[in-house]
């Protein structure tokens, strides 16, 4: 079977932010680095693991976290995975 790479899609952007939707499929991950901004990841569908600093979060389904600027975060899904961030 082969092996789908995670999908990104930018929903909207201004200057000052913007939100992007992010599939993944069961055990795929964005790998763990920090950004210059905040983030707030919410979970539209399915589960995983969201690392935030030295803090793990485990969130399904209309569950959210917020990980500020500068902070290393990282994101392991369960099962099928949506995301707004």
């Amino acid at each position: 079977m082969e092996k789908r790479r995670r999908v990104k899609k930018e929903l909207f952007k201004t200057r000052n932010y913007n939100i992007v939707l992010v599939c993944l499929d069961a055990g795929q991950e964005i790998p763990l680095r920090p950004e210059p901004y905040d983030v707030c990841f919410y979970v539209v569908e399915g589960s995983g693991t969201f690392t935030v600093g030295d803090e793990k979060a485990e969130l399904s389904n209309g569950q959210m976290v917020f990980a500020p600027a500068n902070v290393a975060k990282g994101i392991r899904s369960k099962e099928r995975m949506v995301v707004l961030g």
